[in-house]
Parts: structure tokens; sequence; C-alpha cells
């Protein structure tokens, strides 16, 4: 496996996970306290750090478990595709 296939995959795994990740942890803004124009529906604290973090973790994993089924012969990939 190439480094540019394994950057390819943990990018697009990373996305995947990220909109996975995405609603956990999520509150609603106290409506009593909205200014004019803001969303009901927006989140009090989106914590996005936290969770690009949590992210990166599990495409980390999930990047070394295709690694190592790629490259174990456990699943052949290549045999897949012919």
């Amino acid at each position: 496996m190439s480094v540019g296939e394994l950057f390819v995959v943990y990018f697009i795994v990373w996305w995947l996970v990220l909109f996975m990740v995405l609603p956990f942890g999520i509150t609603r803004v106290d409506p009593t306290t909205l200014l004019p124009g803001q969303d009901p529906g927006s989140p009090a604290k989106g914590r996005l750090i936290l969770k690009m973090c949590i992210t990166s973790a599990i495409a980390l994993v999930l990047l070394v478990i295709y690694y190592y089924v790629g490259t174990s012969g456990l699943i052949s990939f290549r045999d897949m595709a012919q």
C-alpha cells in the first residue's frame, strides 16, 4: 500500500466519522436568551475541536485496521477487483 492510498483512505474515513460524531452531545440554545435573528435549533456549545480530535483518533484506528487487513492477506482487495 502506498502512502497516497493510505492518505486518501484516511481522508475519506475522517470525513465519514466526523459526520457521525457531530450530533453527539448537542444541546440547543435556551429559547429565552435568543437574540433577534438567531436560530432556535443552533447548538449551545458545538465543541468542534473536541469532536475533530475524537474523529482523528477513530479514523486512525480504522486506518490501522484497514492497513492490517490489506497487508496481512486476510482479505485480498486486489482479488476482489478481478
